[in-house]
This record gives C-alpha cells, sequence and structure tokens, in this order.
C-alpha cells in the first residue's frame, strides 16, 4: 500500500512561505477554475460527484453543508475553518498548515464563492504560533496578488480551549464570549456566527478541495472507498515504531498504517490495542486490523475514525493506567456549562487515579459505569457524553487490567 497525496501533495516540496512556488505547483488554478463555475453546480459536483465527507470526525458531506448555506437567502454569510486541533494524538492539520498554508486558503476561498460568504476566519489553536504564521502571511500574499477579490480572511489565535474544537463553541468564541457550546438546532448553516448561515469545516477538508476541482469530481470519488471516498490523514503516536502523519486512501486498513507505515510496535513488542481517532474514543484490538479505515467500517467495528489519531499501545501497558491520564485531561478541559460533565469529569478522574494507584474496588467500576450512562445521556455537548467512552470500551475489551488493579485486601 502507497500514500495517495491530496491534502500533503505539496508538502515537503515546496517553500510553505512562498505563494510562487504554490502557484508554480499548479496553485489557485482551482479557484479560477471554480470561480468560472456556476455556484449551484460547483456544490453538485462537490456533493454528488465527488461524495466528499467532512473529514474533522463527524463524516457529514460537506456538499450537503454547503447547500443548505447556498440556497439561505441571508445577504451575510461567514466560511469559518476549524484549525483548533486540541485532540490528543492528533497533529495532521498541523502539518498541512506548515507545510502547505495555501492549500487550506485556496480550499476556503473557493468554499467561499460557492455560499456566497465574504468574511472568512480560521481558528487556530493558539499553541500553534508557527501554524498562525504562516496562515497569516499566506493570506497575505494572496491578497497583495488578488486572489481573495473582496472575500476577507482573517486568522484567530484560539486561547487553548479543547471544547472549542466544537463547531458553536468555535463561533462563542470568535463572538468574544466565553467558548462554550450552544444548543443545536438551529444548524450553523441557519444561524451560526452572529446567528448568520455558517459553514465550518475541517483543515483537511479545505486542503483537499482544490485538487477535486482541478483533477475533477470523479476521479476523487473513485479512490479509497465508495461510500467515504478519497483519502484520510493518520497521525501515529504511542509505541509505534515510527510516528509519523501519512494519506492513504480510505480502502487502506489498519494493517496497512501501523504495520505498513508506522513500522509496526515498537521495540519488537506486541501489539495490545489502538485507540483510534483521540482520547473520546474506543479500542480496537489487533484481530481488527484488517478493517478498512473508511468511516462506516470503522463504526461497524464499534469504534470511531474521529480525528485519525492512531494510538498504539504495546503489551506492557496496563490500559488503566492510560485511562487515569485521559479521565485527568477531560476533567481540565470540561467548561463547566453543564454540571453533568463539570462534576463528571471531576469524580470519574479522583475514582480512576485511585485505580491507577491500585486502590481500586468492584463499587468504583460500577460507579463509573452509572455515571457514564448517565453523562452521555444528560450532557450538553461532545465533550461530557464522550469522556467515558475509552472506559466502557475498555472494560469491555480488558477487565483483566481493572482486576489487576483492584485493592488487595488484607
Amino acid at each position: 500500500m502507497n500514500e495517495v497525496r491530496i491534502a500533503l501533495r505539496n508538502v515537503g516540496h515546496i517553500d510553505p512561505m512562498s505563494i510562487d512556488e504554490y502557484i508554480q505547483a499548479g496553485g489557485y488554478e482551482a479557484l479560477k477554475k471554480a470561480r468560472k463555475m456556476d455556484r449551484g453546480g460547483l456544490i453538485e459536483t462537490i456533493e454528488e460527484t465527488s461524495r466528499l465527507r467532512g473529514r474533522g470526525g463527524a463524516a457529514f458531506p460537506t456538499g450537503k453543508k454547503w447547500s443548505s448555506a447556498y440556497k439561505n437567502d441571508s445577504e451575510v454569510k461567514y466560511i469559518v475553518c476549524n484549525a483548533d486541533e486540541g485532540e490528543p494524538g492528533t497533529y495532521k492539520d498541523r502539518v498541512i498548515m506548515e507545510g502547505d498554508p495555501h492549500t487550506v486558503i485556496e480550499g476556503i476561498l473557493i468554499g467561499a464563492y460557492a455560499v456566497g460568504a465574504k468574511e472568512c476566519f480560521i481558528y487556530v489553536r493558539g499553541e500553534y504560533e508557527n501554524s498562525i504564521k504562516l496562515l497569516r502571511n499566506a493570506v497575505k500574499q494572496a491578497e497583495e496578488k488578488g486572489l481573495c477579490g473582496d472575500t476577507v480572511i482573517k486568522v484567530v489565535s484560539g486561547a487553548g480551549a479543547y471544547v472549542c474544537g466544537e463547531g458553536t463553541a468555535i463561533v462563542n468564541s470568535l463572538e468574544g464570549v466565553r467558548g462554550e457550546p450552544r444548543l443545536k438546532p438551529p444548524s450553523m448553516a441557519v444561524a451560526g456566527l452572529h446567528k448568520k448561515p455558517t459553514i465550518v469545516n475541517n483543515v483537511e477538508t479545505f486542503a483537499v478541495i482544490p485538487e477535486i476541482i482541478t483533477k475533477g469530481a470523479d476521479w476523487f470519488g473513485a479512490i479509497g472507498s465508495e461510500k467515504y471516498p478519497g483519502t484520510k490523514l493518520m497521525c501515529m503516536s504511542g509505541d509505534v515504531e515510527n510516528k509519523v502523519c501519512v494519506e492513504v486512501p480510505t480502502n487502506a486498513t489498519l494493517r496497512d498504517v501501523v504495520e505498513g507505515f508506522g513500522g509496526g510496535v515498537a521495540n519488537g513488542k506486541k501489539l495490545k490495542a489502538i485507540q483510534l481517532g483521540g482520547s473520546s474514543c474506543g479500542f480496537v484490538t489487533p484481530d481488527q486490523l484488517d478493517t478498512p479505515i473508511d468511516f462506516d467500517s470503522i463504526r461497524a467495528i464499534g469504534a470511531s475514525l474521529g480525528s485519525g489519531a492512531v494510538y498504539v499501545i504495546d503489551e506492557s501497558r496496563n490500559i488503566v493506567d492510560i485511562l487515569a491520564e485521559i479521565a485527568k485531561f477531560y476533567r481540565h478541559e470540561s467548561c463547566g456549562k453543564c454540571s453533568p460533565c463539570r462534576e463528571g469529569t471531576m469524580r470519574i478522574a479522583e475514582i480512576l487515579e485511585k485505580f491507577a494507584a491500585g486502590e481500586g474496588s468492584k463499587a468504583d467500576i460500577e460507579l463509573i459505569e452509572s455515571m457514564s450512562g448517565y453523562m452521555q445521556k444528560s450532557c450538553f455537548c461532545p465533550l461530557g457524553q464522550s469522556a467515558t467512552t475509552a472506559f466502557i470500551s475498555a472494560l469491555k475489551l480488558f477487565p483483566e487490567d481493572f482486576d489487576a488493579k483492584l485493592r488487595k485486601e488484607a
């Protein structure tokens, strides 16, 4: 299995500070082509022919989202690029932004033309200082060459809150208020930023748009899985030989990714599990390595593709220790808006810290199971709803790890 580079096509081949090198590589030709197309036809190309689905985790059809905003008769519309990459183990967006920022800018400008937006925002995680610098330079260069037209793109630095990776929380932050999620409906395409139609797409999604326009939606639609065509960026970390970000067709398997590109488990050890998609997702076991990485196939085995994070765990690890760190992360990142999340993440972190220290009890397990069910049903946003997903998955797959951490009775 070889890489198929679309979002990463220029990374390592051009100077990310140079718009001229991007143009020499064919950059902004897709924008020129798109602006000659009928807006409705352009969106239909993305929706019906390419069948592009969002690469931010939810896999919502990109063209369908754009179509909703396009059909809205509001005079003011916005585009927001979600570059708030806060999921532990995920760094694919940073690789794109720091290797080829202009492909993101071009994708945003194509989207802005399609839906009729005149103001666009790139909301970047505050810790990504180099990404912010490169994107601002790219926007300035595109403006100087007249490529933006009357469309304004602003690069905004986030405040480091994990919850601002969620679309409505980004919009709140952009409006200058506390970064907390909003209740939906209405959808963002109906009432988003300043209560106007707003399209929020991920960096990876925007990065592939220019190539879809340049090479054709049929070309893109023929790559990888039929229902989730194209490529997916996968970021490997943990107990893997090669900690790399790769772009592979969506019919590649987890085995292709971990063993082929990752070089397998480090130090000659055996694979115990993979946490796929990020800390809010469950675990995949070695017998599931031949699952294709398309969204639907991964969901069919009870896992999630999520942000494309691939956290490899070897046989020497006790999953409970990993869960304790995840719980600590969610306790810190809860925005506190709703009490089930605010109090639940705190209590679960306390219990798992006790477990990791070898002081757990079966009553503690039952308590977290009960709290998990309550949080999934009552937390306001996905942060709290999925904060215990890894725990429930690990309890099902690795009960012996919990047994090993039970308090030894005198």
